[in-house]
């Protein structure tokens, strides 16, 4: 109870009330991480392509992928522990860069966070389908079941937070049992090639022109998507007891933990596939499904669809968790229309309004999916939208501690002068695999798919920033703030 009261002064001083349940332990804020980040929603989302257009050698993209974003959930652990505040993007940079920026970097983030939910919906409704059926899965049945895993996660967060960690729990179960034992029972029981596969393209250069790089850094974008929902945990600070030290150590730990086991199943996967060459040219549609059922029979095939189905949904239940609260707390500071309703907070302490919203804008989202090329744009978004998001944060955070807005030593999660570097770091790969994966890219759209498919990050973005700007000049949400940036916010009390 001590603790929690001076968590409520520590927020009083940030102007807040504190409306939200503080339950959430650093255990609880851990489980959050690990099932929006999801070591087997990633894996599953660029295994595919990763053989199809590196072979192999597709691991060594993940490796990079992985050490980049590590630069960047650092410096989202510096900040969180200097701003523990439900928001975190948004939080951040309307503090440090000013509420014009704060808005349209919230705006553009919440557009992303609910196309993820989406994506994650109608990926995972493949395997929801595998349960029950044999058959082929019509466009229509894809997005109705898509619809099942958003009602699920809107219902189990609307229960409040207590069924959330007991949801969330389970799904770290499911991961462990997806991931980490099936992968050391590959590896020590089912190995069909050696170590020096790791450094055969197995001839997945043709899908790039016959360019080794190319098709390289093609795979280091689509890896870009097995690293992303890391900074869900700094959406859930004013729930989370003591967040200065424990939301910043769930991040990190959280982050580093999928990676090792996305790590762990793309070599296990790789070592023990008996024909590799069909995973890069196409005809193994799903390496990891086929390397599983093949090394443990063909009865593992439910029992393992079934452990997959759970990690989807507790992913799909997380998202929908850190969603809710990020639209809260744009609600709250009135930054958008109807911004009375969404930030109300109803008897079990949680943002019903918000969380509702949001599941019916993912719901919408799905009826993309009636269209696979359509579908395909708003999974490419989804990942292009949160890199552009990362870098506007590196950038900001950068500038403010070069301009002495910024004092991170302050904080309870502290660097040192080894802030600066990692943070110049972040932003060098920051502005690289932005590019990237914004790069268009006829091989990473649907076969049938026009131009707009081609460049739909680009266009997807763009929109948005317009969108965003216009209201901005129109609206002007940033003069509803209670009060501009003082210093006394930019530094940690």
């Amino acid at each position: 109870m001590d603790h929690n009261r001076a968590d409520a002064g520590d927020l009083a001083q940030y102007g807040y009330e504190q409306e939200l349940k503080r339950t959430l332990s650093a255990w609880a804020v851990f489980a959050l991480g690990f099932a929006t980040i999801s070591p087997v929603v990633g894996i599953y989302a660029v295994v595919q392509l990763g053989f199809v257009f590196a072979g192999p050698t597709w691991i060594w993209a993940v490796v990079v992928a992985f050490l980049g974003q590590l630069l960047v959930a650092t410096v989202y652990a510096e900040l969180s522990s200097q701003f523990p505040i439900t928001g975190g993007v948004y939080q951040w940079v309307r503090r440090l860069g000013g509420p014009r920026l704060g808005w349209l970097v919230g705006w553009i983030y919440l557009a992303s966070a609910i196309a993820s939910l989406t994506t994650v919906a109608y990926l995972g409704s493949t395997w929801l389908h595998m349960l029950f059926s044999d058959s082929a899965l019509s466009p229509l049945t894809h997005v109705l079941l898509g619809v099942v895993f958003i009602v699920v996660a809107l219902g189990i967060n609307l229960l409040g937070v207590n069924p959330v960690k007991h949801f969330l729990n389970a799904g770290i179960v499911a991961e462990g049992v997806a991931s980490i034992a099936i992968s050391v029972f590959l590896l020590l029981f089912a190995r069909n090639n050696g170590f020096g596969i790791l450094f055969d393209t197995l001839g997945a250069e043709s899908a790039s022109g016959g360019s080794v790089v190319a098709g390289f850094v093609t795979c280091l974008a689509v890896a870009g998507w097995a690293f992303l929902g890391f900074d869900a945990t700094t959406q859930v600070a004013e729930e989370t007891e003591q967040p200065r030290r424990s939301v910043p150590r769930a991040l990190l730990r959280s982050y580093v933990f999928v990676a090792f086991t996305v790590l762990l199943t793309s070599v296990a996967v790789t070592f023990s596939l008996r024909r590799p060459e069909d995973a890069v040219s196409g005809k193994t549609a799903d390496p990891v499904f086929e390397a599983v059922t093949q090394s443990l029979g063909g009865w593992s095939e439910k029992p393992f669809v079934l452990v997959v189905l759970v990690a989807f949904f507790a992913c799909a239940i997380s998202i929908q968790t850190y969603i809710g609260r990020a639209v809260y707390a744009f609600a709250r500071d009135r930054q958008l229309p109807c911004s009375t309703q969404l930030a109300k907070v109803g008897e079990r302490q949680i943002p019903w309004v918000s969380l509702t919203a949001t599941a019916v804008l993912a719901g919408l989202g799905l009826l993309l999916g009636l269209n696979g090329n359509a579908a395909a744009t708003l999974i490419s978004f989804g990942s292009g939208g949160f890199y552009f998001i990362f870098l506007t944060v590196a950038l900001v955070a950068l500038f403010a501690r070069l301009r002495g807005r910024w004092n991170p030593s302050e904080g309870e999660f502290r660097l040192g002068r080894a802030g600066l570097v990692i943070n110049v770091l972040a932003v060098v790969w920051l502005l690289f695999e932005a590019v990237n994966i914004a790069w268009p890219r006829a091989e990473l759209a649907p076969p049938s798919g026009s131009w707009i498919q081609v460049w739909a990050v680009v266009l997807v973005f763009s929109a948005l920033l317009v969108v965003g700007l216009v209201y901005v000049a129109v609206a002007k949400p940033h003069t509803r703030l209670s009060s501009t940036p003082s210093s006394e916010e930019i530094k940690a009390h």
